[in-house]
């Protein structure tokens, strides 16, 4: 059987999620591709493959521009089954609407959607959750991935919950989409700027150039904030969000947070998230030599260079 991901990424999170899901797919016998979308940067046809995962962060309770354009481009299947991989950076209900967008182009084009699967992860935007939050938040994942993993090689079908409220919630949001490109306009970099260009080479929707050691800021923003999360000056300035803005790599490897140590905001949904997790078995001890999902060069099958 052969699997495929496609996965949008911008701060790493969902990358992180989905390797480890495309792992599994591996150690089950599933032949599997994965691709990091990039702007411009052709993908595997995914028909041809048994099972296709979308994985993607949930931007304003909506999928981003980007997982819209790739199901856009598709062919028309003859029902092969996709599931949607998705991660936010709180458990609250209305991200169940996210993937209503996508679920509707996919089955136009022919997939038989099978389902989601919603993981929890730091925020890069909004405010910035402890190192022992976002570990706690992956030992929740590293749960719960051998099963998830194994229902989508198995083929189960998993439907979610996206009601009409939910549903015009969602669509009210997606006003994001239009203004993302002229917010992102005004990103800049103050005079802390070191000028490393990492902002540009991150940023997979290849809006950011280098002109006299300065960024210059495009317009095909997306919101991802790869710029100003990975800048190792905090030099990037996000305009209308600046005051959400996030900067530097989480930890996932220390103490997870106890229950008192959760945050306040969404403390409910984030205890109750935990729970359900932590009552699954602890994943097993990883081999010496586990098999790793094989990357696709753009436009080509699974085996070329890896993508940034």
């Amino acid at each position: 059987m052969k699997g495929i991901f496609y996965v949008f990424s911008g701060t790493g999170n969902t990358d992180k999620v989905c390797r480890a899901l495309a792992d599994e797919w591996q150690k089950r016998g599933v032949e599997t591709t994965y691709v990091r979308l990039r702007r411009g940067e052709p993908s595997p046809d995914p028909r041809g493959f048994d099972r296709v995962a979308v994985g993607y962060p949930v931007h304003a309770f909506n999928a981003p521009e980007p997982v819209l354009d790739l199901l856009k481009r598709w062919e028309r299947a003859d029902g092969t089954l996709l599931y949607f991989v998705k991660t936010s950076g709180e458990p609250v209900r209305l991200n169940d609407c996210s993937c209503a967008r996508p679920a509707a182009l996919a089955q136009k084009r022919g997939f038989t959607v099978a389902g989601e699967f919603h993981y929890v992860m730091p925020y890069n935007i909004i405010f910035r959750h402890s190192d022992g939050m976002a570990a706690r938040m992956w030992q929740a994942a590293l749960r719960r991935i051998p099963g998830d993993a194994a229902a989508m090689a198995e083929g189960k079908k998993t439907p979610w919950p996206h009601g009409p409220f939910k549903r015009a919630f969602s669509f009210a949001l997606r006003i994001e989409q239009a203004a993302m490109p002229h917010i992102g306009r005004h990103f800049r970099a103050t005079e802390r700027c070191v000028g490393c260009g990492k902002c540009a080479k991150v940023c997979p929707q290849g809006n950011i150039r280098m002109e006299d050691g300065r960024p210059v800021f495009g317009r095909s923003c997306v919101g991802c904030m790869a710029c100003a999360f990975y800048c190792p000056a905090d030099a990037v300035k996000t305009g209308l969000l600046n005051g959400w803005r996030v900067n530097g790599a989480y930890s996932f490897e220390g103490a997870p947070a106890a229950d008192g140590e959760i945050c306040r905001y969404c403390n409910k949904a984030y205890r109750r998230y935990f729970a359900a997790a932590e009552a699954l078995p602890p994943p097993a001890a990883e081999p010496q030599t586990a098999p790793q999902a094989a990357e696709a060069a753009p436009g080509a099958d699974p085996a070329g260079r890896p993508q940034s």
